[in-house]
C-alpha cells in the first residue's frame, strides 16, 4: 500500500500530493478540490470493478465512463436515507457502459458499481486516525 503524502502552504490553499511515484495538485478554485479526488476515486474504483468483472465472465464490456456529483441535502429531503436530523453529503453516480450488453449483465454491473472497495468504504464506519508529529 503507498502512503499519500500531502503539503501546502498555510498561506493558500494549493496542496502538492504525492503518492508513491506520481504528483498531484489539488487547489480551491484552480485545480481540483478535495472533493473532485474524492469523486475521481469512486469513479476510477467503480470503472475498474466493472471492467474486472466483466473480463472475468467474458462479457463483451468495452468501455466504462462513470460521471460523478457531490452536494450536500437535507436529510428530511431524502426518502432512503434513515438519518433525518441534519445535511447529508449525497453522491450522485451514473454510469455509461458501452458494449453489446444484455439487459441481465447491464443489470448485474450496476449491482456490481456499489461493491467496489472505495464505495464499500464510503459507506461504511470509517476511523480515522488523526494525531501530530
Amino acid at each position: 500500500m503507498s502512503e499519500v503524502v500531502v503539503q501546502g502552504s498555510a498561506a493558500g490553499f494549493a496542496q502538492e500530493i504525492t503518492i508513491g511515484e506520481h504528483h498531484l495538485t489539488a487547489d480551491e478554485p484552480a485545480g481540483p478540490t478535495p472533493y473532485d479526488l474524492l469523486l475521481a476515486a469512486l469513479g476510477s474504483c467503480t470503472s475498474m470493478t466493472l471492467g474486472m468483472y466483466a473480463r472475468r465472465n467474458a462479457w463483451p464490456l468495452e468501455s466504462v465512463t462513470v460521471r460523478l456529483r457531490h452536494s450536500r441535502i437535507h436529510a428530511e429531503d431524502c426518502a432512503e436515507c434513515e438519518t433525518k436530523a441534519m445535511m447529508l453529503d449525497r453522491i450522485e453516480c451514473v454510469i455509461q457502459l458501452t458494449g453489446a450488453l444484455t439487459g441481465e449483465q447491464r443489470a448485474k454491473l450496476l449491482e456490481i458499481a456499489d461493491k467496489c472497495p472505495v464505495h464499500r468504504t464510503l459507506v461504511s464506519e470509517i476511523n480515522i486516525q488523526t494525531r501530530l508529529v
